[in-house]
């Protein structure tokens, strides 16, 4: 039996995957974070750097922070902080086991379905080293790409069952779908993919299959079996779009009208196919063209699609394949094709992850059709075949070595695309973080060349120049943001601490307020309020806000240092000596906190 299990082609080919997987990404556990996303999901997150709690659990299941509303991606970021700590090695390689997990169910799952081997190898071979998928996966922020799929491909499988076995198997489908949407909403077109498998390859469209037995049914009853699933997704689609609207991530018609958005769409669907074909110049964020396409790209991408669709659907009888894998990948595309636009992206590496799928099927299908017709290209396409993911596995590898760093990341991005706004505004914050504040400089302004109200260049200038002391030009691009964006907590936060350093601690309180009143638990804008009440000699009224930092970021040590310095002054000693020594343990090298600890403590023996 067991000689049987080393023979078993199913068992090398799992093998195969997830060793060339781990071989081509296992350069990424050298990889830092970098300055877009991660910050928000990790490296900035206290909740999520406390690791799995129970106020975390919590907060994971209500937040909208990031503008999306996904808690089992909030909680796969805990459980890496409680096991990997803050370093980005373990987080990293989380994402390339997801990955490699991914891979293996690919294959799994379609050889279940379409009761072939090698025709599922090369899919999931194509999926695991094709380079658009690098942003899914070297990319921490990008967590809920990888997580979402795992449970997409579980509850394809999970409806196979299902399929073979009605029964209670149909509660595990909706069960491992629910958590795939709390995962990330791109399962929403889900259902829509399951009744393309009814049609190819389960047959489920009134014929009976001796794999799986006499389940035919009609399209409508099909589709009506399906109804918990819809019912979730529109739910889903609901609630994401409440909670990207509510963080200002849709953007406005007024911004981008609706011909920009369907020419772009055209465009970008027609862009992905060749990125697929020739993945070069690939890019973590391509500008969005607004109105400036060219009317012959977007006739010829109108074309192509047409073209491609004709051929397919007059071949849906005698190659349903072709159909599958077609529609597969234009629905799979069309929650994130740019119609709802959220964000300033055109387009995204990142949201082919599972579109791609289809197209890989609909090419590996198509090929062994060719063989069957004519056998004598059974070794030319096979070593084509073989050819074509090898060089996508070294295009891989060095896609990969562009997300090392920050720098490297939108250096490369400025390389390979036009007018990149966000690209020069991370890469200047790059810069700015390394003390390269000139270059930093040109680059927050060539970022408002480009975009003269971007709010976050207006505010990384100010940055700079009050890194320069050069306090009246940093106050004036916090009052340009603030035009542009009259609440932005950022804005109002630094132009706050800028009063206060020239102390006018009147203004810096006015524009602390208004932070929290949009933001009731900001721990950096009550620790900053805490401080110029100090100054004021609002004593009582700082300890409030200090002990709020606390109670939402326990391990925020310059809040325990300053509450340090409020009880001492109340002449609380004992008090403020628990937090300085907190703040000590927090930051072994927190100088000042020591310095105090001392004389406090000094003071205290003293008779």
């Amino acid at each position: 039996m067991h000689k049987d299990l080393y023979k078993s082609p199913v068992l090398w080919v799992c093998l195969i995957l997830i060793a060339t997987t781990l071989a081509v990404y296992w350069q990424v556990q050298h990889h830092d974070f970098v300055n877009y996303d991660d910050n928000r999901y990790v490296t900035n997150n206290p909740g999520v750097q406390s690791g799995l709690t129970v106020e975390g659990v919590i907060w994971a299941l209500a937040t909208g922070h990031a503008s999306n509303w996904h808690p089992l991606t909030w909680l796969s970021h805990m459980l890496d902080c409680h096991v990997y700590g803050l370093g980005p090695r373990g987080h990293h390689l989380t994402n390339v086991l997801f990955h490699a997990a991914n891979t293996v169910l690919l294959f799994l799952v379609f050889k279940s379905m379409a009761g072939a081997v090698w025709r599922p190898a090369i899919v999931a071979a194509l999926f695991a080293l094709h380079p658009l998928h690098v942003e899914s996966v070297a990319w921490v922020a990008e967590r809920k790409d990888v997580l979402s799929t795992l449970f997409w491909l579980l509850t394809m499988f999970a409806y196979t069952r299902y399929v073979k076995s009605p029964g209670i198997n149909k509660y595990l489908v909706v069960v491992v779908f629910a958590l795939g949407l709390m995962a990330k909403p791109m399962l929403v077109t889900l259902p829509f993919v399951l009744l393309l498998l009814d049609y190819w390859p389960l047959r489920r469209f009134g014929v009976q299959v001796p794999s799986i037995g006499n389940n035919g049914k009609g399209f409508w009853k099909l589709l009506w079996e399906k109804w918990p699933l819809f019912l979730m997704s529109i739910g889903s689609s609901i609630v994401t779009f409440l909670v990207q609207q509510r963080g200002l991530a849709v953007q406005p018609l007024e911004l981008i009208p609706i011909e920009s958005r369907l020419a772009n769409a055209l465009v970008s669907y027609a862009s992905y196919v060749w990125k697929m074909i020739w993945p070069a110049h690939l890019s973590v964020y391509y500008p969005h063209p607004l109105d400036s396409l060219p009317k012959w790209q977007i006739l010829g991408a109108a074309l192509l699609l047409i073209s491609i669709s004709a051929i397919v659907l007059r071949e849906i009888k005698r190659r349903p394949y072709l159909t599958v894998g077609w529609l597969w990948f234009l629905g799979t595309l069309a929650p994130v094709i740019g119609i709802v636009q959220v964000g300033g992206q055109a387009m995204a590496d990142r949201y082919t992850y599972v579109p791609l799928i289809g197209l890989f099927i609909l090419l590996t299908w198509g090929a062994s059709d060719i063989v069957a017709v004519w056998p004598k290209t059974r070794s030319p396409l096979t070593v084509t075949g073989g050819l074509i993911i090898s060089i996508f596995a070294i295009c891989t590898s060095f896609q990969l070595r562009h997300w090392k760093d920050t720098t490297s990341l939108f250096g490369h991005a400025l390389r390979v695309t036009t007018g990149n706004q966000l690209a020069h505004n991370q890469l200047g914050l790059a810069l700015l973080k390394d003390g390269n504040t000139d270059e930093a400089i040109a680059h927050f302004s060539e970022a408002l060349r480009i975009t003269p109200q971007y709010v976050n260049a207006h505010i990384n200038l100010g940055n700079a120049f009050k890194d320069q002391k050069n306090f009246n030009k940093a106050a004036q691009q916090y009052r340009r943001a603030l035009s542009f964006a009259p609440g932005h907590v950022t804005a109002h936060n630094n132009l706050g601490i800028l009063m206060a350093m020239q102390s006018r601690t009147e203004e810096a309180v006015t524009h602390f307020s208004k932070v929290l009143q949009r933001d009731p638990d900001n721990p950096r804008t009550h620790n900053n309020m805490g401080i110029v009440l100090g100054k004021q000699g609002k004593l009582d009224d700082a300890i409030v806000h200090f002990s709020h930092v606390l109670r939402v970021d326990p391990n925020h040590a310059e809040a325990h240092y300053n509450l340090g310095i409020a009880l001492a002054r109340k002449g609380k000693l004992n008090d403020a000596v628990d937090h300085f020594s907190e703040a000590v343990r927090i930051r072994p090298d927190f100088t000042k906190a020591k310095y105090y600890l001392e004389q406090i403590s000094q003071k205290i023996r003293e008779p």
